[in-house]
């Protein structure tokens, strides 16, 4: 009989664990990290320390209880592996977070907590700031994301920087299947060894990108991956749930939309931290330049995200690479100018509880679905619901009513085996 997610994921709290030996670049402040742990030697700029540091999981010894060899020897292959900067450890563990397997979804989430713990002791080496910048790109179909990514990420990766792109295709409503060519558009950035690019599908998330975008992020910046862009599917104008994911949220848009360019001008452009008009050469560069000067105009009348940062708009061209140093820069000064505030740690601290609500609304959906009651009753009213007998509405009432009695009655029913009096008096069954 396999075990519950809980039975597993319990003791998450206590952080004690047998020590991987990791070598990776650290220089905590004195009081930051636990104790069991011991510096090693930093090279972040302006800091040295003389000491060496392991590691620890944090994987505890209660939960691991929870799995058998096999489990824990995957966990531990693809956690060293992961840390050590190892790219078939990454996908591995990719694949690990995107499995709808139950078992395996538990194994992911112990892998996550364990590498959760790693980044935060490396962002307590870096004096609390985080230590890989999120980029969110996203446009309408066409806007040339994957391309304008490939120069971008090739001028990265010439720089020192480590790229990891994930790349979101859409799935298809009739089969489900997707084509996942976008990393075929970046022949030269997938063949570069400081570059890691995972296409992954929609499967029927909405907003742009994937149901586990977020762990995928988290994975990569475990792995060593300081520079995170995630290129969303072609969206339309409401559509940007990347932008509750990553430190920055780039919107492409082409020089040359017409009617189309003006339905996006709200709602999506209200987001952006940057906005920049792609395909800015040949005959493009004057419309380009009439849509740089309109959006800036746009850009007036809304109200500032931040503080610390106005929305800027420029152009670049993916095929001459006119313009992708100025993107770069552009996107370095908002990193300066939200870490010198402290808002990019306020956002990804709002983001963590974002990301929280929404695995809650997508697992009480399922736990909805697979009730006993619910499951039962579903046919029936389906049926009545299609012959116009019953509204969808009232439908959908009963459903939850049927649904919230059964787990009232388990409520009241552990409430009873203590002295609690029972929180729905007399008229629960």
């Amino acid at each position: 009989m396999r075990r519950p997610a809980f039975c597993l994921l319990r003791h998450f709290a206590f952080p004690s664990i047998s020590v991987h030996k990791v070598t990776r670049t650290c220089c905590p402040h004195p009081g930051v990290l636990p104790a069991p742990l011991l510096c090693y030697k930093s090279t972040i700029p302006g800091h040295s320390c003389p000491h060496r540091r392991t590691v620890s999981s944090t994987a505890d010894r209660h939960y691991t209880q929870e799995l058998n060899g096999p489990e824990q020897r995957l966990l531990n292959r693809l956690y060293d592996g992961l840390v050590s900067g190892q790219r078939a450890s990454l996908a591995e563990s990719i694949t690990l977070v995107e499995t709808q397997h139950s078992r395996k979804k538990e194994l992911a989430q112990v892998l996550l907590q364990r590498v959760l713990a790693y980044s935060r002791t490396q962002e307590s080496c870096n004096g609390g700031r985080p230590v890989a910048f999120r980029v969110g790109l996203s446009g309408p179909p066409g806007a040339g994301k994957s391309s304008f990514i490939e120069v971008v990420g090739k001028m990265l990766t010439g720089r020192g920087h480590k790229v990891a792109v994930l790349a979101v295709d859409p799935s298809s409503c009739t089969t489900g299947g997707s084509l996942l060519g976008d990393k075929t558009r970046m022949t030269e950035l997938s063949r570069d060894m400081n570059a890691f690019i995972r296409p992954s599908p929609t499967s029927g998330t909405l907003g742009g990108v994937t149901r586990t975008t977020n762990e995928a992020i988290v994975l990569c910046e475990g792995a060593g991956y300081d520079v995170i862009l995630v290129e969303t599917v072609g969206v339309g104008q409401s559509e940007f749930a990347v932008a509750d994911m990553v430190d920055m949220f780039v919107l492409l848009i082409p020089p040359a939309g017409g009617d189309e360019l003006q339905g996006i001008k709200r709602g999506i452009i209200e987001r952006a931290d940057l906005v920049v008009v792609t395909k800015s050469d040949g005959d493009l560069v004057v419309p380009a330049r009439r849509i740089q000067t309109e959006y800036t105009s746009a850009l007036k009348l809304l109200r500032r995200r931040t503080k610390s940062w106005n929305t800027k708009v420029v152009r670049a061209s993916s095929y001459t690479s006119e313009g992708i140093p100025e993107v770069w820069a552009k996107m370095e000064s908002y990193r300066h100018a939200m870490l010198s505030s402290g808002e990019l740690q306020d956002r990804r601290r709002d983001q963590q509880k974002v990301w929280m609500w929404t695995l809650i609304q997508e697992n009480v959906l399922c736990h909805f679905q697979n009730h006993p009651k619910v499951k039962e009753a579903l046919p029936d009213l389906e049926e009545k619901v299609t012959r116009g007998v019953v509204s969808p509405g009232l439908a959908a009432d009963l459903l939850l009513k049927a649904f919230s009695a059964q787990c009232s009655r388990r409520c009241c029913s552990t409430v009873r085996t203590s002295t609690a009096p029972c929180p729905h008096g007399a008229t629960c069954g």
